[in-house]
């Protein structure tokens, strides 16, 4: 059974590990979108934009509602809106650290930089 979740788990984040749709889950948190608003916000052709929105329904990240001619978009839970921020804070952590590092590097003396290599 721990398995299968394991497995699931995976799943969801291999759904979710494509620039273009970690682009289009942040434009859906704002709200519903159809494919056209998608490819505005995403700057991309439609055949790209509606491929990775296929793997996100296929994965019941997203689902879509047809309305007349058009299909509007929406995250299928509204979790994934704090998903992906909760993803952006452990992104700015590892910044910060990268900084500090940095900066730690820069004041160290020139001759104990050439002594390390």
């Amino acid at each position: 059974m721990n398995q299968n979740i394991q497995q699931f788990k995976a799943d969801f984040f291999k759904a979710l590990a494509h620039p273009m749709r970690i682009q289009i889950l942040e434009a859906l948190c704002t709200g519903d979108k159809t494919v056209n608003e998608l490819q505005t916000i995403v700057g991309s052709e439609g055949s790209a934009v509606s491929q990775q929105l296929s793997i996100l329904r296929s994965k019941n990240v997203v689902q879509g509602i047809k309305e007349g001619t058009s299909v509007i978009y929406s995250l299928r839970d509204p979790l994934i809106q704090e998903l992906l921020a909760v993803a952006k804070r452990i992104f700015d952590n590892h910044l910060v650290d990268a900084i500090s590092l940095l900066e730690g590097m820069r004041n160290e003396p020139e001759a104990s930089r050439h002594l390390e290599k």
